[in-house]
Parts: C-alpha cells; structure tokens; sequence
C-alpha cells in the first residue's frame, strides 16, 4: 500500500495509522468509567481489568512501549524536518543534505518496524488481557528497537546539525551580500542602514540611552551623524575614559555644529563564545558606564553583520569608530584616530576633514602634547627649552636628566624636562616616576592614562597617516618624525628637544645622550651659532656614526597594517618579520605594539 509513497510519508502514514489504534486504546482507557458506550467497548477490549494492574505487573510492559514510541516520534520528528528544509538554502545534491538522506530510508525501516511491534503488544495485551505475560524474547525486541532507534535519531541529530549550519551560512552569505549592496546604494536617510546594522525586525527596541537608562528604538537615530564604536568585550578604561571626555565636552555646546553627532557601541562578540554569567556581568558592567546609545544585548547583531563589520571594515579585536552621515554613508571607515588627535573639533569625522586637518598641522610640540598637560602648554608660551623625554632604564633617566639639566645650567638657557613613559612595561614605567620624585629629577605624569594617551595619540597619528595612503610620503615632514619616536620607544631611551613649539632634535638615547655629554666639545660653537643650531649640527655628527636601527611591531590584531614601509632615518624599504613578544605588562587593548 506504501510503496508508491516517499519514504518520510511511508513513516508518517504507517505512524499515523499506529496513532489511530494507539489512541483508541487509550481514549477508552480515560473515559471508560464515565461514558456508557465507551464502558462497553471496553469490557469488550478487558480494559477494566487491564487498568487495574497498570501500577503493578504491567506497568514495565508499558514503560518499555513508552520509551519504543518516544523514540519511533523522535526519528520521525527528524526526518520530516529534513523534508522541510528550505530548497533555496540546501539542495538535494548538497553533501551535507546527499548524506543524511542516503541515512533516510534504513531509518524509516526500522521506525516502522517498530510500529509494527509495538501494535502486536497492544493487540496481544487486548486480546488477553492483564493475564497475558510478556515473553523474555519479545521484551528484549522492544528494548533493542528503543536502543537502536535512540542511536539512529543521534545519528540524524548530527546530520541535522551539520546540514543547518549549511544553511545558516548561506543565509548568512545572503545578508551579508545585502549588506554590501545596502552600502553601495544611496538613501534618503540612514534607517535602513542603521536597522540592517543592529536589529532589522520591529519586535523590540535594540538600543539603549547611555543618559537614561532606557530602551530606545533605532529612530532617535534617523537623520543624524552617528558613529559607530565598534569593539569586543576588552575594550580598556583608558580608551572609555577619554572618549567620554571628549563625548561629555562635545555635549557642553550643542549648538556648536562639532556636538551634532551620536555615538552607538556595538559590541561585537562571536556567536560560537559561550556566554556565562561572569561575560553577561562584563557586558553590563561596560554598558552601564558608557554615557551614549549602545546595542541592548550583543546578540542581537547578526552573524552577517559581524563578518562585514571584520572584512570590510577590517574590525579584529582593536575598537574601531566608523561615521555614518545623515544618510547611510560611510565618511570614514575609522575616525578613532582622528577623535584621540583632535577630539571633536575632527567633526564631522569623514576622511575628507581628516585631510584637511593634517594640512592645518606642521611638527611642533602642541601637536604631541594637546589636551594632556596644561603645563607644558604654558612652557611652550613661555617659549622654554623643553625635553620630551622616554624609556624603560632607569640609569640612562637618571644619566640623561642630570646632564640636561648641566648643560641647561652651563648654557643658561631655561631648561624644563617632561618623562613621557613608555607605550608598553608599565610597572617599570611607574618604577622610573617613583625614582623621578624620590631624587626630583623632572617633570613626570603622575597619571598613567596620560601616559597611554600620548602614545596612543601618537600611534593614532600614524594609523591616520596610513589609513590615508600617506605612511610614506616624502613630501610630508611629520611622517618621519613620528615614525622616529614609535621606533625609538621599542628601543632604550630617546629625547626630544625644542624651543618652544619649534622641534629642535628628535634623537634616539645612544645620540642624545652623548651629545649632552660632550658639551664641553661644542660649547665653543654657542656663542658663534647659538645654542640650537650647535645642538643639532653634534648631534647630526653622533647620529650619522651612531645609525640606530628603526622598527615598528604591528600586533596581528591592528586593524589596517601596510604592506610595507620606508624608513624614517635612510627612507629605503624596511624589513618584514614575525615577530612573537610578550613584555609581562598589564594588557592595554587600545595600544598598537
């Protein structure tokens, strides 16, 4: 009678016609007692008598027929749902799907079989009543049908699993292949953008204010500039701090035009990561400090999403902000350098006022120092000698600080000195302030996200330069001498002088140091070139025996690392490696090296 049908409607069917007996046995059961036909059918059938013993000699012959159908339903359950897999996302000659429906047919065999056995017991049962005493052969049929049914739905399971995770890929692939096409096209306004982004459906509000608390939906954002703080749960308290304070400042003038934008964390966190308790408290913890809008739960960002927001966008695990304007676009595919050099005033964020803000800039100390130390800004006015200073060895701090400050005396000259750290071994870094105010050698900020902010500043300003196609410009005079501090910070000691904002020498410690302590050599030039020019032409002479060598270390994990680069010093192509490091220091997410 089946033959003709598919092998899931040969099983639903002859499971169909097992229900219909299996129910009307169990139908009279219920209301044999309280409906008169029904009572009468079921003397007929030796209900009454075979209900009173379900408690006791049959009730294991009835656990052994529940657990044989639990599984039979199981089995069917599964091969039905394979039938109903969407065609569009799984076809029959996919592997996965080829696979498991090369399992099918062997499945439907013994299900039916089992069917068949577990009606024999029912009629058997009806037929002889509670006096009937199941055999020892046909108990271990029903348990071995059970065990083998289990064994086959786990198989099916598996397959289940690796033939969905197929379609979830290509489900994926299609919105991500949306997502390219949405940002390639142009929009009134930035709604679906944004809904794309964080949360397509309208079942729940997906935001939440940072000011208030409350949940939001994505419309707050429509027609507005909107920056997109892209980054994992490891986002440091250093990077918080400071981009809340240039948020919290940028709020202070609402109506200056630089304060007409939105800022959205997205956290990003990969679906395969087990969320717990303690990542649900981390979550939290982050998103109760952030004073802007931020997605509800991290789950609520697509698979599609997060693999564009990592090709595209180039997101790995180091926060990146990419602006949206008013309409959708992309303006910037990350202004977190531009926000780190120039706060708000980089508004509205997009690579064009990214340009034309490094065409406003030339190489003076303001640019290295803005917005850390009030002090030296007013050391700049007074037009002082100041050393920028930094390093991990005490003893040449200590060398280098007490000649400076000998020739300072010598030279009459106002001499002010500043220790900037180091972009990584903070507990040394802490141990040099420590020697610093014991023995008041100099200057020093006491806070160390200071610190961090002057080298992420500055590592923002080559990532800027690269983000731009200009890391290798030699037309630009601030490339090289950026790249000079981010190279000599991997290696000992290095000073830099200058008059005010103008920057005299930017050395590495085996030159400045020596030049300091062969005044008595030069001296003699102060009085005929005066002291700047007599400081650069000795220091030009160590530095051309000397001839340190240049490095830059880009983590893995940057975002955007060039292919190459030139070197700053002899401007030839540098050397790539592999390069494995670790420093035993605290780890600061928001630095490059």
């Amino acid at each position: 009678m089946l033959s003709n049908y598919s092998w899931d409607a040969k099983l639903v069917l002859a499971l169909a016609a097992f229900a219909l007996y299996y129910g009307e046995f169990w139908l009279l059961a219920q209301i044999y007692s309280s409906n008169q036909l029904a009572k009468s059918m079921a003397i007929l059938k030796q209900l009454p008598s075979i209900m009173e013993h379900t408690s006791g000699p049959l009730k294991s012959r009835f656990d052994t027929l529940n657990n044989l159908i639990k599984a039979m339903m199981g089995v069917t359950r599964c091969i039905v749902e394979f039938k109903d897999m969407p065609s569009n996302y799984i076809t029959q000659d996919a592997p996965e799907f080829s696979s498991a429906m090369a399992h099918i047919p062997i499945a439907v065999y013994w299900t039916i079989r089992s069917v068949v056995a577990c009606a024999t017991q029912i009629t058997t049962l009806t037929g002889m009543g509670h006096e009937f005493v199941i055999s020892t052969s046909e108990a271990w049929e029903l348990s071995t049908l059970a065990h083998k049914l289990k064994n086959i739905h786990e198989s099916l399971k598996k397959l289940m699993a690796t033939c969905y995770r197929h379609i979830e890929e290509k489900k994926s692939h299609e919105a991500y292949q949306m997502l390219v096409k949405l940002f390639d096209s142009i929009h009134i306004d930035n709604m679906k953008v944004l809904k794309a982004l964080i949360y397509a459906k309208d079942d729940l509000q997906p935001l939440v204010d940072g000011s208030t608390k409350r949940r939001v939906n994505v419309e707050v954002l429509r027609r507005k500039n909107v920056l997109l703080l892209i980054s994992d749960l490891d986002i440091s308290q250093e990077e918080l701090s400071i981009l809340e304070q240039i948020y919290n400042e940028s709020r202070l003038h609402l109506t200056r035009q630089e304060s007409h934008y939105e800022v959205v964390w997205i956290p990003i966190v990969d679906h395969f990561i087990h969320w717990d308790d303690p990542t649900q408290k981390k979550f939290e913890t982050l998103q109760s400090s952030m004073p802007w809008y931020t997605v509800y739960h991290p789950t609520l960002i697509d698979r599609a999403v997060i693999r564009y927001v990592k090709d595209v966008w180039h997101f790995k695990n180091k926060p990146i902000l990419v602006v949206l304007d008013p309409q959708g676009r992309v303006v910037s595919p990350n202004a977190l350098h531009m926000m780190w050099i120039w706060g708000s005033n980089a508004f509205p964020f997009t690579s064009l006022r990214e340009e034309a803000l490094w065409k406003e800039e030339t190489w003076r100390l303001e640019l290295l120092v803005d917005g850390i130390d009030p002090l030296v800004l007013d050391w700049i006015k007074e037009g002082k000698y100041i050393f920028l200073y930094g390093g991990d060895d005490v003893e040449w701090v200590k060398k280098f600080t007490t000649a400076a400050r000998s020739v300072a005396n010598t030279a009459r000259i106002p001499l002010e000195m500043v220790y900037v750290g180091k972009s990584t071994k903070r507990e040394q870094v802490r141990r040099i302030m420590a020697a610093l105010a014991v023995e008041k050698l100099g200057h020093f900020w006491q806070d160390l996200t200071m610190v961090w902010f002057f080298w992420t500043r500055l590592e923002s300003m080559l990532l800027s330069k690269i983000q731009l196609g200009r890391a290798d410009d030699h037309h630009d005079p601030m490339v090289p001498q950026i790249k000079k501090l981010l190279s000599y910070d991997r290696d000992g000691g290095w000073a830099l002088l200058s008059k005010g904002s103008q920057v005299l020498v930017n050395g590495h410690g085996t030159t400045v140091l020596p030049t300091l302590l062969e005044y008595d050599i030069w001296k003699e030039q102060v009085p005929i070139k005066g002291f700047d020019d007599s400081f650069i032409d000795h220091h030009q002479k160590i530095h051309g025996v000397a001839h340190p060598c240049c490095r830059f270390e880009f983590s893995a994990y940057s975002g955007r690392i060039p292919a190459s680069m030139t070197c700053p010093e002899c401007h030839r192509y540098m050397e790539k490696f592999t390069t494995f490091c670790c420093c035993h220091d605290d780890h600061v997410p928001g630095s490059l090296f």
